[in-house]
């Protein structure tokens, strides 16, 4: 990072053409601001978790159970089952493909680094979907409490592949926390019942599973299909009572906790819970509240709203952006680039 300024955070993914090019922008835009750089989750991963329909679509032993319009937003979406006669412990899921691109984007990014493209010192990083996520994207609610299990081995099997491939002191891992943020508020609903104990119970099993030595984050959401929340929150309480239990929990560092800042809000109590934050030392606090539609101006005001609460805080945007006009992100990577210069 440079000296004097913020860091900047990149959630995941970025919607440009290849990972060639998103490592390039980010030189020439963000630099070395940025202490983690991910391959922008490119192609058939811009839609975050939707591409992980083929592991279902494909596998032997999972049927499709119905489809159905979970957000009323007239998109039919698939859900899944366990092929009758097939034991839950028995199930394997094989490989998820998560590993697969992030060895590869890794060669990348290593060639590009030690070509002086990507700024020495900067970390690789995965970004990867809690299993609740994908579960209760995929899997008829009848069957998420048999079918998680099965689906958590395989992603605890993906970061063990891409730890063993990627030196711990270039990795960064980040857990993408949506669903059971949005069920907690009063989304779709989750598979078990306390829904911030039960989540945290899972929370500190894939968190444990980072190795020592790889960079661990999690970053808070509350999504961003059609670009707009799944639910609005009313203030930062539920990602203060989440980062909180993460850091109490997990038994490792966590290096990074990132939370949502809505485009909208930048009044005092929407930040006031954040008065409540108990990080551990070493956890950086990360706020996304960069907005393409307000620019500089609209990000400086939220920053210095936070700022009344919290201080010392890395930017970012609220979510990743694989979906957004690829002609528009240059300039929103600017965007960072500026205000975390002050």
């Amino acid at each position: 990072m440079m000296p004097g300024t913020r860091s900047v955070h990149l959630v995941g993914s970025i919607g440009l053409s290849d990972t060639e090019t998103v490592f390039r922008t980010l030189s020439e835009t963000v630099g070395g601001r940025a202490p983690r750089y991910p391959d922008g989750e490119t192609g058939e991963r811009h839609y975050w978790i939707r591409w992980q329909r083929k592991v279902f679509d494909d596998h032997p032993d999972i049927v499709l159970v119905e489809e159905v319009d979970p957000f009323g937003d007239g998109i039919m979406r698939p859900f899944f089952g366990i092929r009758e006669g097939v034991a839950p412990d028995d199930l394997d899921m094989g490989s998820l493909g998560y590993a697969d691109v992030a060895i590869e984007s890794y060669g990348l990014f290593r060639r590009m680094r030690d070509d002086g493209v990507i700024p020495a010192g900067t970390r690789f990083q995965v970004a990867l979907p809690t299993p609740v996520a994908v579960i209760s994207g995929f899997v008829h609610m009848d069957q998420r409490g048999a079918l998680e299990p099965a689906y958590e081995r395989a992603m605890m099997g993906e970061v063990e592949r891409i730890a063993a491939a990627v030196p711990a002191a270039d990795l960064a891992i980040q857990w993408d926390v949506c669903y059971e943020i949005v069920a907690h508020d009063g989304g779709p609903k989750a598979h078990y019942d306390d829904i911030l104990l039960g989540s945290l119970d899972r929370l500190e099993r894939v968190g444990a599973a980072v190795p020592a030595g790889v960079e661990l984050g999690f970053h808070l959401c509350y999504g961003d299909p059609g670009h707009k929340h799944i639910v609005e929150p009313e203030d930062t309480a539920t990602a203060v009572a989440f980062a909180n239990g993460i850091c109490a929990r997990v038994p490792r560092r966590v290096d990074f906790i990132h939370l949502p800042v809505p485009r909208g809000r930048d009044d005092d109590a929407y930040f006031a819970p954040l008065g409540d934050l108990r990080l551990t030392p070493g956890t950086a606090l990360i706020l996304g509240l960069v907005h393409f539609t307000d620019g500089i101006a609209g990000t400086r005001r939220r920053a210095a709203a936070a700022e009344k609460v919290v201080s010392g805080f890395g930017i970012g945007t609220e979510c990743g952006f694989g979906r957004r006009e690829a002609s528009t992100i240059p300039d929103l990577l600017r965007v960072h680039a500026v205000v975390a210069d002050g």
